[in-house]
């Protein structure tokens, strides 16, 4: 028995009503059911940014006028901001699959956040920023989403005292309030480049009349993105792709119509993916500025990949051979902020590092939980030693089989993914709903380039 990812979002977003919120019905659990060692190969549309399109639905909420935004994923942390969006008195109007209008101007300063939706995302806190600038007091329930170790929320609230809020804890609620009712222009410096809060830093800056200077900023491209929405929405901004921030805010900005950029992360995936499995894929019209670090990571790791116009093309049936650094020392692949290599794609690096010959040291900087799923492969015949939270050492190439595991967290159920399509034998995945969370419509998309893989709903 099979069954698709989700119905529309429009049909299952939620509307307030006399009683309270109307809390959607839980979706079946499903798996994965793969049988691995096929060949992967064809052409690949890679989605819009998952990262990108959660803080910019989140900036709909700084203009009274019409957002339109292009290329949005068609997944579940999308389908969670776009309800929780509706919830606050946004209207949500789906153009087509993949393209969205929002119109904030019936949200008011007593909007609320519902928790059991904010529950659900860790982009949840992106909220907090628009609607302070806008109406200069929020409150804003803790955030959910991966738990792949401690993921602070002091940068944001740091950034919002540099712009003059204040915050007070009630009932497990943070409330955030502008002194006077509205931020004020300053200085803001992260002690760490956050990429969330740099974000809201950034949405807030822009609707609070002034310059800010953001230092220590993130520049992931997704930041990027933000960034350019926010310009055409009518702020200034300086030094975008850079950590140095200069932000020119207005009293008001306008509506705007965007297109999210390609998501490097995905694409990512989808390189390792063939590789692993010995195909051939082109993926279209990616942002090959984006790829710098991921193509010279992967090279080092045995996969190869070369540009035609933006188009990437990973030649098939690659020999995996681990380079190794001067003086025969094992390879280390170690994660950090932009433009260093994605913390998002450790756990693919550690799939890809699987089948590759050589021994590779991953060093996941950021995280202290993410390495965790190792276990995952390990039972399918990886050989990886974990030597402490932040390190593995990875002997490949390992033969893989079948197993039945369980997807922990977004990027990790991804690792798993390409572990069973390159595995012998049946593979079984469970708690899918966190791959969906960050993938469109994976198991469609694989089947068109060959994957053996259905969606079963589990009794």
């Amino acid at each position: 028995m099979t069954a698709t990812l989700a119905q529309p979002l429009q049909a299952i977003t939620a509307r307030p009503t006399p009683q309270g919120p109307r809390l959607r019905p839980s979706p079946p659990m499903e798996k994965f059911v793969i049988d691995g060692g096929v060949a992967l190969s064809g052409t690949v549309v890679p989605a819009g940014n998952k990262n990108g399109a959660l803080p910019i639905l989140a900036a709909s909420l700084l203009s009274a006028e019409e957002v339109v935004v292009r290329n949005v994923p068609r997944i579940r942390d999308v389908e969670a901001m776009l309800e929780l969006l509706e919830l606050l008195g946004v209207t949500v109007d789906r153009r087509s699959e993949h393209s969205v209008a929002l119109c904030a101007a019936g949200v008011t300063a007593d909007a609320v956040i519902e928790k059991h939706v904010a529950d659900r995302i860790r982009a949840s806190f992106l909220l907090a920023g628009p609607l302070l600038a806008r109406f200069g007091r929020v409150n804003m329930p803790p955030p959910g989403g991966d738990v792949i170790g401690r993921r602070r929320l002091d940068p944001h609230l740091d950034a919002f005292r540099a712009l003059g809020g204040e915050e007070r804890f009630e009932d497990s609620v943070i409330i955030i309030e502008a002194a006077g009712g509205r931020l004020r222009a300053g200085e803001v410096f992260m002690d760490e480049p956050s990429v969330m809060a740099t974000e809201n830093a950034l949405m807030a800056s822009a609707l609070t009349p002034g310059t800010t200077v953001i230092g220590n900023a993130a520049c992931e491209p997704h930041v990027q993105d933000l960034a350019r929405m926010l310009v055409s929405m009518g702020a200034g901004i300086e030094g975008i792709g850079s950590n140095r921030l200069i932000v020119h805010g207005q009293s008001e900005l306008g509506g705007c119509d965007h297109r999210i950029a390609p998501d490097h992360i995905e694409i990512g995936s989808f390189v390792a993916m063939a590789g692993m499995t010995g195909g051939e894929m082109r993926i279209k019209d990616t942002e090959p500025a984006d790829l710098r670090m991921i193509r010279l990571v992967f090279e080092k790791l045995g996969l190869h990949t070369t540009f035609d116009g933006n188009d990437l093309l990973v030649p098939g049936d690659q020999t995996l051979l681990v380079a190794r650094d001067l003086g025969g020392h094992v390879y280390k692949v170690q994660d950090g902020p932009w433009p260093q290599f994605p913390a998002d794609l450790t756990s693919i690096a550690v799939a890809l590092a699987t089948q590759s010959e050589g021994q590779v040291l991953v060093h996941e900087w950021m995280f202290e939980s993410r390495l965790f799923f190792c276990d995952k492969l390990v039972s399918m015949g990886a050989k990886i030693h974990i030597s402490d939270p932040h390190r593995a050492l990875v002997m490949g190439p390992a033969p893989l089989r079948g197993a039945r595991v369980e997807s922990p967290d977004i990027r990790a159920g991804m690792a798993v993914l390409l572990a069973a399509l390159s595995a012998q034998g049946r593979t079984e995945i469970y708690n899918i709903r966190q791959i969906d969370r960050g993938y469109e419509r994976i198991d469609e998309r694989l089947r068109s380039l060959g994957a053996r893989i259905e969606r079963v709903v589990v009794e």
